[in-house]
């Protein structure tokens, strides 16, 4: 349909147009499936809504918005305090917000963006699988992922992004493992049925690993069943707890986070064993607590001020005129003792 309207979308999407109107401006209350439906109309006919007068608008704003999903997360703790100095060195305010778990992080930046006047902006967490290149589009503004990116459907020069090599660092993670003697290597993720994310990527490569050194990936080893919301210490504790009884042989986990290690590594220890004299654990991330743990947990250590940094130069320089750019950074596993080598 060409030249859609708000009418149109009010009609297909089976509402009124007053409430088209607030979902587009983020005003008064909706609920989430009215909002969702009238996204969907909005996403599929790519509407922009008084689309001269919101490039005019644009291009007079200064305002930078950092939209995190899961800012709960530890590890964008020191990320976001990072972001905030940088964007204010250059002069701009910065509004940050937290996207619900339920929300499609783009969609919610898409509202945002309307209503906000935003001149750029970078979004923390979320999934590889909800990003289309009609919704860059519909964007329209300079956008900077970070920590995830699309799947390699969308054109690459309408957003940059900062990332790190999911898969390839799950696969080095369990490759440490395994060469410290481990073969029943047990596995704590997060899995959301037909998403995939930063955590399925670890998966991934704790597969790999597994079958490329010979070893059966056994799914009574791999508890994949953690809750999608309240992700936590007290998840690692509990699902871990419940990964000991079905393995007494287990000797050793890779947790995809460092918050669901300590839960795990608190869960062995209440049991009456010793990380790592009975089992070896492994986290990902590489937050504070972890150093502070006793004994310190080994870990897959993102750069998070690189990334932060990276992340803010990046959005500056399409702000600019530069074109977009996709960076992979480095990873390194911190052996700190929480991994025992088996003779």
């Amino acid at each position: 349909m060409a030249n859609i309207n708000i009418k149109d979308i009010a009609r297909l999407s089976g509402v009124g147009i007053a409430t088209v109107s607030r979902v587009i401006n983020q005003t008064g209350s909706v609920s989430e499936k009215t909002r969702k439906k009238v996204m969907d109309v909005i996403n599929e006919y790519n509407y922009i809504p008084n689309n001269n007068a919101r490039n005019l608008k644009l291009t007079q704003s200064e305002n930078i918005a950092l939209f995190v999903k899961y800012i709960s997360n530890p590890f964008f703790e020191k990320m976001i305090e990072i972001i905030q100095q940088e964007v204010a060195s250059r002069g701009y305010p910065l509004q940050i917000q937290n996207v619900d778990e339920n929300s499609d992080e783009l969609d919610f930046a898409i509202s945002e963006s309307m209503q906000r006047n935003l001149c750029g902006l970078i979004i923390m967490g979320g999934s590889y699988s909800s990003y289309t290149e009609a919704k860059f589009k519909q964007l329209g503004i300079p956008c900077v992922l970070l920590t995830v990116s699309s799947e390699g459907n969308v054109d690459p020069s309408l957003y940059s992004s900062v990332t790190i090599d999911d898969e390839l660092e799950g696969y080095r993670a369990t490759k440490y493992l395994i060469d410290m003697g481990h073969r029943k290597i047990g596995f704590l993720y997060k899995d959301i049925e037909g998403v995939v994310t930063p955590n399925l990527l670890r998966y991934r490569g704790y597969v790999r690993a597994l079958e490329e050194s010979g070893i059966p990936v056994e799914d009574r080893l791999i508890a994949s069943a953690i809750p999608t919301s309240g992700v936590g210490y007290w998840a690692g504790f509990q699902t871990m707890k419940g990964l000991m009884q079905r393995n007494p042989d287990m000797t050793a986990i890779f947790a995809f986070s460092d918050v669901l290690a300590i839960g795990a590594a608190k869960a062995v220890l209440t049991s009456g064993k010793k990380v790592p004299d009975d089992i070896s654990i492994i986290g990902f991330d590489g937050i504070e607590m972890t150093e502070f743990y006793n004994p310190t947990l080994d870990t897959v250590y993102q750069p998070a001020a690189e990334m932060a940094l990276s992340a803010v130069s990046l959005l500056h320089g399409m702000m600019n005129g530069e074109k977009a750019q996709h960076l992979v950074c480095d990873s390194v596993i911190m052996k700190r003792g929480s991994v025992k080598k088996l003779q």
